[in-house]
């Protein structure tokens, strides 16, 4: 029994011919004749008598008919509320994703824009915070998805895939004498007001190591924790700092440049989930917008 032999049986109780069910379903009256043999077949029970060319339905035609009805009911039900939840119309009451506190200013709005007129039902929880802070909070599944720096090793409970890159930069304000520079080392900061970021970070003692390298006593003017409070502080003439790329595109608004830093550092970012647990439609489909604001604001202008 199937789906279209039911349709067979309901369409037949409204018409009362084998013609017009044809007509009505798109399908030739032998194609109507034979699936409801089959149906009757795989009930062992007669659905209609023939009698001189009509099809008359027994009593037990009109029980199973209504059962027809509420299974092809559930079915169109069904189908609508899977329409539904491709395009965002339903799905889970809420999606949750990680960043790191320097995207709330600009990124993180520019990626929903879209996203909460596709699924209009969909409740979005953003949390800002570190790479560790959003790997746990992945990886014990408060959060369907996370962006995050890939840095150390990533835990079993964790799937990671790399979505963006980078390449430590200097940013100084835009009519600073280092602007005319192509490339900004260690030693063309002595004596520069710098403004750091990520103390007792991996990427922060390195950064440590390449001034002590070069001889260069740092002038720390500000001690801060995040890259937009950074670029905020350089446009405002306080200093310049040393950030990834990734995080100095987000802010090419404001009044400021930068340069490739040398010795040259690379940074990878990803997109984290729980391991093994597949995202909804509404989170892949965040996740995607997500992919996508990424390559806008990598873009060059």
């Amino acid at each position: 029994m199937n789906i279209r032999q039911l349709e067979v049986l309901r369409t037949l109780m409204s018409t009362g011919s084998t013609i017009a069910t044809a007509k009505a379903m798109g399908l030739s009256q032998s194609g109507v004749s034979r699936l409801l043999q089959q149906l009757e077949a795989d009930l062992s029970i007669t659905l209609f008598v023939r009698d001189k060319g009509r099809l008359i339905p027994t009593p037990e035609a009109g029980i199973l008919a209504r059962d027809a009805e509420n299974i092809l009911l559930a079915v169109d039900r069904m189908s609508g509320h899977a329409q539904d939840l491709r395009s965002g119309a339903a799905g889970p009451e809420i999606v949750r994703i990680g960043l790191p506190s320097s995207m709330w200013e600009n990124f993180a709005p520019a990626m929903l824009v879209d996203y909460v007129r596709d699924f209009p039902s969909v409740r979005i929880e953003t949390f800002f915070d570190t790479t560790i802070a959003i790997n746990k909070l992945v990886e014990e599944r408060v959060l369907d998805i996370g962006f995050l720096r890939m840095e150390g090793e990533i835990g079993p409970g964790i799937e990671v895939e790399q979505v963006a890159s980078g390449e430590s930069v200097c940013v100084i304000p835009r009519d600073h004498r280092l602007a005319e520079l192509a490339e900004i080392s260690a030693k063309d900061l002595r004596d520069v007001p710098l403004i750091l970021i990520g103390r007792q970070r991996p990427n922060r003692m390195a950064l440590d190591q390449s001034f002590k390298q070069a001889g260069v006593k740092q002038i720390v003017k500000i001690e801060t924790h995040t890259n937009s409070s950074a670029c905020s502080y350089v446009a405002h003439g306080l200093g310049v700092t040393i950030i990834s790329s990734f995080y100095a595109n987000l802010y090419r608004h404001l009044p400021v440049v930068h340069r490739p830093f040398i010795p040259h550092a690379r940074q990878q970012f990803g997109l984290a989930r729980a391991a093994g647990v597949p995202l909804s439609i509404a989170a892949q489909s965040l996740s995607d917008a997500l992919k996508r604001q990424i390559q806008l604001s990598q873009k060059d202008i």
